[in-house]
């Protein structure tokens, strides 16, 4: 196993528990690591700190464990029973009304670099480090151990998150004799959703937003509801079922607008209810009259995928965000989020105060949103805490 040697002075991080160490960080390596290595992190003096996943990269190494040996056959199963139990804890396993659920958020369940989905039975795992990538099957074959017969299938979906992974593709690791489907129906708070995980974006649903849609759906009863950057739905449906008049959706994906009016069908609600626009949200929404929705929903893509991007990112979000406040009729509700992680909560709401500010109308907070817990955060990596949103 090669040893990462770090420079004087520059373990703290490592000792607080950060599960990052930057190549500025590193003197020098005892050999030449692969990406996807397993390596142990020592500090100037050779006192071992901790092992990790090796990448030529800003983020050279990824740890994985501060004490135990990962290269123990029992350490992928330890660490996805642990990531259960909190989930177990928060009553989404095991769950009527809810089959669906983060089990694996990287660095907040001590696995940087991975992200496991559970959709009543089907794990769909994406990796975002080449380690993470070439410990595929042992993550599968530890959620085969976890989940027993209950496991349906295990997705990889990598293609498009490991690092130089361009001639990778995406395909199931295990299948169950009876499983033969790439879609299929699950339950969040007692609402149906078709998830499409092979082509759909990210794992195939946005399980970070199930609580907001919740609150969503609190509010909406006799309002006129917008839901902008729409995807495949959730707040729509989350909007009808707390008794919107009526509720347009805007996505400027067909697939995605296929798969909303699907799920609107799938929930059994009229037609006359509920109006679909394949076309750019934020066009739509400069063409709006005024006062026609008493609800609006923005929820775009991430603007800003890394810091170089923020001011751009930052500016995008007061205009779209002053562009629905303006619109939404007296007394009306803006529920707006970002899901950028180089964003964070107060630069958020700053842009918010600058968008209402241009618009000259009275604005109140209502409510802050944020990531539900099967996203959680490690109080040692708080970049890790992306999910943001206020309600005005």
């Amino acid at each position: 196993m090669v040893k990462v040697i770090l420079k004087k002075g520059r373990d703290a991080s490592v000792r607080r528990f950060h599960p990052w160490v930057f190549s500025g960080a590193i003197a020098q390596l005892s050999g030449k690591p692969q990406d996807g290595d397993v390596v142990s992190v020592h500090d100037s003096e050779g006192n071992f700190l901790a092992y990790g996943h090796w990448q030529d990269a800003s983020i050279a190494v990824r740890i994985l464990s501060f004490d135990s040996n990962v290269n123990d056959p029992a350490f992928w199963e330890i660490m996805l029973r642990r990531a259960y139990a909190v989930r177990e804890a928060a009553d989404l396993t095991g769950n009527c009304s809810t089959n669906c659920y983060r089990l694996v958020h990287g660095e907040g369940d001590g696995l940087p670099g991975l992200v496991v989905d559970f959709y009543d039975g089907v794990c769909v795992m994406q990796a975002h480090s080449t380690g993470m990538f070439r410990s595929r099957r042992a993550v599968s074959d530890a959620l085969h151990a976890l989940y027993g017969d209950d496991l349906k299938a295990v997705y990889d979906k990598s293609s498009l998150t490991v690092p130089h992974g361009r001639d990778i593709v995406d395909g199931y690791i295990y299948k169950s004799p009876q499983f033969n489907a790439d879609e299929l129906t699950v339950l969040e708070n007692g609402h149906r959703f078709n998830v499409c995980w092979t082509e759909g974006q990210k794992t195939g649903f946005f399980l970070d937003q199930r609580e907001n849609r919740a609150a969503v759906q609190r509010y909406s009863k006799g309002r006129n509801v917008l839901n902008l950057f729409c995807y495949t739905g959730g707040f729509s449906v989350y909007a009808l079922a707390g008794g919107a008049l009526h509720c347009d959706s805007v996505d400027s994906s067909r697939k995605a607008v296929d798969m909303l009016e699907a799920n609107i069908a799938l929930n059994s609600f009229d037609s006359s209810v509920h109006t679909a626009y394949c076309t750019d949200a934020i066009d739509f929404l400069h063409g709006v009259p005024e006062d026609r929705y008493d609800l609006i929903v923005v929820d775009p893509p991430a603007f800003a995928k890394r810091r170089s991007a923020l001011d751009n990112a930052l500016r995008a979000y007061q205009r779209l965000n002053a562009s629905a406040i303006s619109k939404v009729a007296p007394g009306g509700l803006v529920f707006s989020f970002s899901c950028s992680q180089a964003v964070d909560k107060e630069q958020f709401a700053l842009c918010l105060f600058s968008a209402a500010a241009q618009c000259g109308r009275s604005v109140r907070i209502l409510d802050r949103f944020n990531q539900p817990c099967d996203h959680a955060v490690s109080i040692y990596h708080p970049e890790g805490e992306y999910l943001k949103g206020l309600l005005l």
